[in-house]
């Protein structure tokens, strides 16, 4: 049995039984998510995560261990800021907090297949196309710049977006309180209600946020191994994520900036590979990658409480 083959088998055995213990044993169903529980599912999943990372160094070696804790990273700085969306899908349609663990965990799990999906055909187009990392490459310069200086997160409008648009028109809807159902039949019809727009809403949106971050991770590694893991812990730590920061995920304002500043250094190193490969080996490209995005998300946060504290204080005044 290779390494490979193990790897994988150790990381459906610990995600089965994480799923077990957070779905199972710490959620129930239709309660509302204490920020208590949110902090304890988020150092769980942050944990389990680092412990992943510990075993691929064990059994890999140091390179696919430092990718995968690189692409990690990049993966959880992007759903932070991915919440806000969230938080305002759920305002927007009016959803009863007893209800968004349950969509959350839905639209987070639908997520995750479409994801899997979305990663075996890109890294199925690089290998036969290489010449598409380049493509990647200007389409994270482009990402990152109109992220930089875009406030769209925040003039996001759930109810005039595409996803939702699309949904309208596949499905037919309901606008009724079906006590948390999916779906009730009015005149022997099926109408599916708003919890079921929602979810398809989160994973539509997750779908979109990682047209940016796939790519992302092509950039820092091609092994399939570490792409498809460091999404897939980022994703399910989301849900936790979402209970433990949104009340507070306005605040990091400068953090969409850091975020962006690294898909601006990921898509050209993307597209100066050629060069960078000549003067620099894999390690030195690694450990160059993972310290970039943790300067550029820890510098983020802490301009973005110190804005926060300027504020306070003037308003005190």
């Amino acid at each position: 049995m290779s390494k490979e083959i193990i790897t994988y088998i150790v990381f459906g055995v610990v995600l089965l039984v994480a799923l077990v213990v957070d779905l199972g044993l710490l959620s129930k169903k239709n309660k509302e998510i204490t920020l208590k529980k949110a902090m304890f599912q988020t150092i769980f999943w942050v944990l389990l995560a680092i412990g992943f990372f510990a075993f691929l160094w064990m059994e890999d070696g140091h390179q696919p261990a430092l990718e995968y804790i690189s692409a990690y990273l990049m993966e959880w700085s992007l759903s932070i800021d991915n919440i806000f969306v969230f938080v305002l899908i759920f305002t927007s349609f009016s959803v009863s907090e007893k209800y968004y663990s349950r969509v959350l965990l839905i639209g987070i799990l639908m997520a995750i297949v479409f994801r899997v999906i979305f990663i075996s055909v890109g890294v199925a187009l690089v290998q036969r196309f290489e010449w598409i990392l380049y493509i990647f490459g200007v389409f994270l310069l482009y990402t990152g710049f109109k992220m930089f200086s875009s406030d769209e997160d925040k003039q996001f409008d759930p109810e005039t977006s595409k996803a939702y648009k699309l949904v309208k028109g596949i499905f037919p809807l309901t606008t009724k309180d079906a006590n948390g159902k999916f779906w009730i039949t009015e005149n022997g019809k099926r109408m599916y209600t708003t919890l079921f727009v929602v979810v398809m809403m989160l994973a539509s949106i997750d779908l979109v946020f990682a047209l940016d971050s796939i790519p992302a991770v092509m950039g820092i590694s091609r092994d399939k191994m570490v792409i498809y893991t460091s999404n897939i812990f980022a994703v399910l730590g989301l849900r936790s994520l979402f209970f433990l920061l949104k009340g507070a995920v306005n605040k990091f304002e400068y953090l969409q900036q850091g975020i962006a500043v690294v898909l601006i250094f990921i898509g050209l190193k993307m597209l100066a590979a050629h060069w960078i490969n000549e003067w620099l080996n894999n390690n030195a490209q690694i450990f160059m990658s993972l310290g970039v995005i943790i300067v550029c998300i820890t510098l983020s946060v802490i301009f973005s409480m110190i804005k926060n504290k300027r504020e306070s204080s003037k308003l005190k005044v």
